[in-house]
């Protein structure tokens, strides 16, 4: 069975044949695969791996608008070639990737013909504004240190969290040197320890009750 039919319970054979006969494409860590500025040339289906949009203000300031993984849609594509609108963030492979894209032509006949896809387009549409409300509210109304730590225990695997402090920064929407002093104090307190690009969580439980 081809990705087609997995993702898109529902599409006609036809159409099912379609997006099985697009080529796959293989992308590489670290890849940028727009700009802001840019036009939505076509709409990528992440088969493999994980896609970070980030939004850059005047500032230099970043912040992580959310993630594309499988079965994941980009909201600012969708936007793209829908409304003609322009990309306003960039995208950056932070795994190896295994996409396909679809043509604008085809993206525009499938939402006009295909209600399964229409379907698949809308529903992953309003999961992501969702999530943007959500990040909204976090760097409105949630303190530092609470987004902070939250984001310490969703990225931590085996006790441990591989990202920079810009990284960090740039998930919460802070500025880095908010996030090194923040991160120093728990060290201190003895709840991480802090290696170039690594820390450590000594007290996961009491990271758990902060990020609440």
């Amino acid at each position: 069975m081809g990705w087609a039919a997995q993702l898109l319970p529902g599409l006609a054979p036809a159409d099912i044949a379609r997006l099985d006969a697009l080529p796959e494409q293989r992308v590489s860590t670290g890849q940028i695969l727009f700009r802001a500025g840019d036009d939505a040339q076509g709409f990528a289906v992440v088969l493999e791996g994980r896609i970070e949009v980030t939004l850059t203000g005047a500032s230099g300031r970043e912040i992580l608008l959310y993630a594309v993984e499988p079965g994941q849609s980009c909201i600012q594509t969708t936007l793209g070639l829908i409304g003609d609108a322009p990309y306003s963030g960039e995208a950056q492979t932070v795994t190896p990737c295994r996409l396909v894209i679809l043509p604008r032509t085809l993206f525009r006949s499938l939402m006009d013909q295909s209600e399964p896809f229409r379907a698949f387009v809308f529903r992953a549409f309003a999961a992501r504004m969702s999530e943007l409300t959500g990040l909204l509210e976090q760097v409105a109304f949630a303190r530092i240190e609470s987004r902070l730590a939250r984001a310490l225990v969703e990225l931590a695997q085996a006790g441990q969290v591989q990202a920079t402090h810009a990284e960090l920064a740039a998930r919460i929407g802070s500025a880095r040197e908010v996030v090194s002093r923040q991160l120093e104090r728990w060290a201190q307190r003895e709840l991480i320890a802090t290696e170039r690009g690594r820390i450590m969580i000594r007290a996961p439980a009491e990271l758990k009750r902060l990020a609440m």
